[in-house]
């Protein structure tokens, strides 16, 4: 699919667009100059552990934000109050025989939700949040509801 087709595409309420030059220790920008970051490959994975951020990073941002997102939908739902709540996401890279995988550990808090309700909210936006929906089934995900 180009970016024309998805973008035009009556179904989507968004399109994102970025582009990458460089690969892993290259550059990303998007299209409309909001995002603007150098690359750097982690030492861990043989890289020189540069100043820049990589894919997990990226990863790991948009999850915990939307993910949020998604808990805060649930919550009104269930007349529970997420607003405080906080999201921190894990991504692994593991290799996976000549591939790589993902690996990804979402860690909830929400202050003053009893810890059966929270779980249930986090079950619940597990459900919906749109990066679930495209890892199920994909990506190893473990959800973690920590004392707040």
């Amino acid at each position: 699919m180009t970016q024309s087709d998805s973008a035009t595409n009556p179904a989507n309420l968004y399109t994102a667009q970025a582009t990458a030059v460089g690969g892993r220790a290259g550059h990303v920008h998007s299209s409309d100059d909001r995002l603007d970051l150098d690359l750097s490959v982690p030492a861990e994975t043989g890289g020189d552990g540069g100043s820049g951020t990589n894919p997990e990073q990226l990863f790991a941002a948009g999850y915990a934000a939307c993910f949020q997102s998604a808990l805060g939908v649930v919550g009104r739902r269930m007349k529970l109050d997420t607003s405080l709540s906080e999201v921190t996401a894990q991504v692994g890279l593991q290799k996976d025989g000549l591939a790589f995988k993902l690996d990804v550990e979402l860690q909830v808090k929400i202050p003053g939700v009893d810890k059966t309700a929270a779980e249930e909210a986090v079950n619940a936006a597990h459900q919906v949040c749109p990066y679930s929906v495209a890892t199920r089934g994909n990506v190893d995900v473990r959800l973690s509801v920590l004392d707040s």
